[in-house]
């Protein structure tokens, strides 16, 4: 009997813990993606499509897509050759560099931005010095891609620091003694090893960048057709009360990011089988 009890308290535990699951994702991903798709459609695919068809719409989708991919391609090959360096190498102050790689998670993003703006500001020594030689930093794409890559920075150094942690050296110095040079130690050896990481990261970092708004919208200027993201455009629409605009553009970052996720996960999933 005390067998049956427990194995009924068990089985209700689990059931508990499911039900507690899915009800989480249920509130807080699937309602609320739900009724973005149904705003975006509210009009029918020809009211979605109009939407997307303004000039302002699929100029912000084009110009936040490629400073994204941009983004995610230069914290990719930093935040990879930071991470070997704090690995690999004895660093002076590593607790604290590692602490530093953290901080644009625990920064407000509308902190981060306006540190760039008093820093390379117009009315800042450095960005006055810059704007008499013509480099526009606030206000203009560098700024953009700035804000960008410093909230994001954190993503690939924390997917592949693991890896180089698990993986250890013997393999490199096995490469060494036979004669391979530091380069191709890390090409052949070390690099193959830290795709996963990378593309995790990689992915991570240009799903954030899209929906970046809080450092964004200070440093860009919002200027229709010049500066304008898609998270201040979504903004934008939501105070003109065009729901249906917001909501289908928003449609558009969604359904970017998941397919960059879905990939990502179809190709680990691969990597994972064929290596066993």
């Amino acid at each position: 009997m005390k067998g049956c009890s427990s194995r009924r308290e068990q089985d209700l535990s689990a059931i508990a813990l499911r039900s507690i699951l899915f009800g989480y994702l249920i509130l807080l991903i699937i309602l609320p993606l739900g009724h973005i798709f149904g705003e975006a459609f509210r009009e029918g695919w020809s009211g979605f499509w109009q939407s997307l068809q303004k000039a302002e719409a699929l100029f912000t989708l084009k110009f936040t897509f490629a400073l994204a991919l941009f983004t995610a391609i230069v914290n990719a090959i930093a935040g990879t050759l930071t991470a070997y360096v704090l690995v690999r190498f004895p660093v002076k102050g590593k607790t604290i560099l590692n602490a530093l790689v953290d901080l644009p998670f625990a920064i407000p993003t509308a902190v981060s931005g306006l540190m760039l703006l008093l820093l390379y500001g117009p009315q800042s020594p450095l960005g006055s010095w810059l704007g008499d030689r013509g480099i526009d930093i606030i206000y203009a794409i560098p700024g953009i891609v700035l804000a960008m890559i410093f909230v994001t920075f954190p993503f690939s150094i924390r997917s592949v620091q693991p890896l180089l942690l698990e993986m250890g050296q013997d393999k490199e110095e096995a490469a060494k003694t036979l004669g391979a040079s530091s380069w191709q130690t890390f090409q052949k050896v070390t690099l193959p090893m830290l795709w996963p990481g990378i593309l995790s990261g990689f992915s991570l970092t240009f799903s954030r960048a899209l929906a970046e708004f809080g450092s964004v919208i200070i440093v860009a200027g919002n200027i229709p057709l010049q500066t304008q993201v898609a998270s201040v455009y979504i903004y934008g629409e939501v105070e003109s009360f065009n729901m249906v605009g917001a909501a289908s553009v928003s449609v558009v970052l969604l359904i970017l990011s998941f397919t960059l996720l879905y990939a990502q996960n179809r190709w680990l999933a691969r990597k994972r089988r064929g290596d066993r």
